[in-house]
């Protein structure tokens, strides 16, 4: 669904006649939506279960945003984005939460796998899409035959978790104070950073290579996130043999080095090195996010679901502010300058990542 929805921003932008700061402010209310959903989505998860969590949010998360292409106004396309963004945090948070609930009950490694998945759908949405999108022509159809996908699909094998509840921890109302403040600070400082650029990417890459790299054809100014999807999509299957080796703090030192030799290769601003880049991207910011739920998810005293919504939360925060940020930085000067600063986030992440990792075990 976010591999579709990003073919269509340009589109969308052209269709109600607004600029990169406007955008900017639409895709914010994207982001509102996924932060103030932070802290109903641990209720939510505890009342129903976190199995039929997931399953809901995924058929309301997909219908809805069949909505966004059909917006007649600006100020309803912020609307609508906002519910679609709510209804996206409730499905993130109990997807990965549904994970570690079975990492730890099974003793498995799928985290990253699962993340993989993920990718392999915006692979999927911008790749295929990119070649649909010249051949369908009203969009709400190509992103209608999208949900019907996801849904159909989805319903299929929800039979295999629908039922699992989630444990909770004895002091849950305790832990979820300042004390775990602490623990999990150097987690969501990444995560702020990393998600704050992992969504700048998916918003903004095909617009980066239509008015910086100057490539105007549909199907080939996709090909920056299908190179980034592509490359996290591998990265993050085989992200969980990596991490079992290594440990999560290596790698996910060594994905933020990846990622920032990436935006350099895209601020070269040519057509090749500009993809190659976003892949590099992709392949770096493949291991980090699965690995910061991994370890919020057994964060001792804490259940997996409150873990992940507190790190997510912090995430969601820098998806908040990025795609504001950058459409602003893009008036002021251009995209050119906005990439820039996705550069700089990165090497604040590793120097984090850096800090912390000395301070204890992976």
């Amino acid at each position: 669904m976010t591999g579709t929805w990003v073919l269509y921003i340009p589109m969308v932008r052209a269709k109600l006649d607004i600029d990169d700061a406007q955008l900017g402010i639409a895709l914010f209310c994207f982001a509102l939506g996924t932060l103030t959903m932070i802290p109903l989505s641990s209720l939510i998860i505890k009342r129903i279960g976190v199995g039929k969590t997931t399953i809901i949010g995924i058929i309301i998360f997909s219908l809805l945003f069949l909505i966004p292409l059909l917006a007649p106004t600006y100020l309803l396309l912020c609307a609508v984005l906002y519910l679609v963004g709510l209804f996206a945090c409730l499905t993130d948070i109990s997807m990965n939460a549904l994970v570690s609930e079975i990492e730890q009950t099974d003793e498995v490694h799928i985290m990253s796998a699962s993340h993989g998945f993920f990718s392999l759908g915006g692979v999927i949405g911008a790749g295929i899409g990119g070649f649909l999108i010249t051949q369908i022509e009203v969009p709400s159809i190509h992103m209608l035959l999208a949900a019907t996908f996801v849904v159909i699909t989805n319903l299929l094998v929800c039979s295999a978790y629908i039922m699992i509840k989630g444990k909770k921890e004895e002091n849950t109302k305790k832990s979820f104070n300042f004390k775990i403040v602490k623990p999990l600070l150097g987690l969501t400082i990444i995560a702020f950073l990393i998600m704050g650029s992992e969504g700048a990417i998916e918003h903004w890459s095909k617009l980066y290579i239509q008015d910086i790299v100057k490539i105007s054809s549909e199907k080939i100014s996709g090909f920056g996130f299908v190179a980034f999807s592509l490359m996290m999509t591998i990265g993050r299957f085989f992200g969980d043999a990596v991490s079992k080796s290594f440990g999560s703090l290596t790698i996910i030192i060594g994905g933020a080095s990846i990622s920032a030799l990436g935006f350099i290769s895209v601020l070269s601003s040519t057509l090749i090195l500009s993809v190659l880049g976003f892949g590099l991207i992709g392949l770096g910011f493949s291991v980090i996010i699965p690995e910061l739920f991994r370890l919020a998810g057994k964060t001792k005293g804490v259940s997996p679901a409150e873990g992940i919504s507190f790190v997510a939360g912090f995430g969601y925060l820098g998806f908040l502010v990025s795609p504001p940020f950058l459409g602003f930085l893009s008036k002021i000067e251009s995209l050119k300058l906005s990439f820039t600063a996705l550069l700089v986030a990165t090497l604040v992440a590793l120097t984090v990542t850096l800090f912390i990792s000395k301070r204890g075990p992976n």
